[in-house]
């Protein structure tokens, strides 16, 4: 695995990423607007995926082809399988394939949802986007898979009551992903896992600190710094270009409170 401690990582070189297209999910806002700028920044052709924020969706794709890059921009509930067959099928029409596919899209402490909503989303819509998702990677395509040390370490390091639900969700979409490695392999497909501590500004940490108010400075003050928001999006879209990590994980930030996988 490759640890990274750099805040301020340089963004991906200018054309490094011409001719090639990504799908980052999730991306109307937060960790995966800001990675689907980094990408476009560097020359890929961006699809945008949204559940339900289209007009968010549609401004940050119009800021992103004034970069000179084609955007699509596609809205599907990645928990419904047509409407993540029907998104693929648009990719298809607009692009004929992927080169890079950034599984960004996460939650299970909103209210309102279904008990085993974080499962459903976390684990189940992950590999269905992935399997979903593999007619179309190319050979030489790399699948980015986004989580927190929360949940990579969840085995080994205890989280706060309130987060370990998803945490643990999203570390069976981590392992349910990493089953698949082997098979991606066959295929000429890389696999990546990024993760990272709470990063500042995300829905994840302003809904955390409304249930448990102060946790967000405490872990802060452990960490010694937390990532922001485009920060932490830098390091995922690193990771769509950087060599593939021993372990296939790259960690982001401090690690020393996170016991051994």
């Amino acid at each position: 695995m490759t640890v990274s401690n750099d805040p301020n990582s340089t963004p991906l070189p200018a054309g490094s990423l011409s001719g090639r297209t990504a799908l980052v999910t999730g991306s109307s806002r937060g960790i995966g607007a800001d990675t689907a700028r980094y990408l476009a920044e560097a020359g890929a052709n961006v699809v945008i995926n949204y559940r339900n924020k289209a007009p968010r969706a549609e401004k940050l794709g119009a800021q992103l082809r004034e970069l000179g890059v084609e955007v699509l921009v596609v809205g599907a509930d990645l928990t419904d399988s047509a409407s993540v067959q029907a998104m693929f099928d648009e990719v298809e029409r607009a692009f004929g394939g992927l080169d890079i596919l950034v599984l960004n899209a996460s939650g299970g402490m909103e209210s309102g949802m279904a008990e085993d909503y974080a499962l459903q989303l976390n684990r189940d819509a992950q590999v269905r986007v992935l399997e979903t998702a593999l007619p179309l990677l190319r050979e030489g395509s790399r699948v980015v898979f986004v989580t927190s040390h929360q949940a990579h370490f969840i085995r080994t390091t205890p989280t706060m009551p309130e987060y370990e639900p998803v945490a643990l969700s999203k570390r069976a979409g981590e392992d349910a992903l990493r089953e698949r490695i082997p098979a991606l392999a066959e295929r000429g497909v890389e696999f990546v896992v990024v993760s990272g501590d709470m990063i500042e500004g995300t829905i994840t940490a302003t809904l955390l600190e409304r249930a448990n108010p102060g946790a967000i400075a405490a872990r802060r003050e452990d960490a010694g710094k937390l990532y922001n928001v485009s920060e932490f999006a830098a390091e995922v879209a690193a990771a769509a270009l950087d060599p593939v990590p021993a372990g296939n994980t790259r960690l982001v930030g401090d690690v020393s409170s996170f016991a051994g996988e």
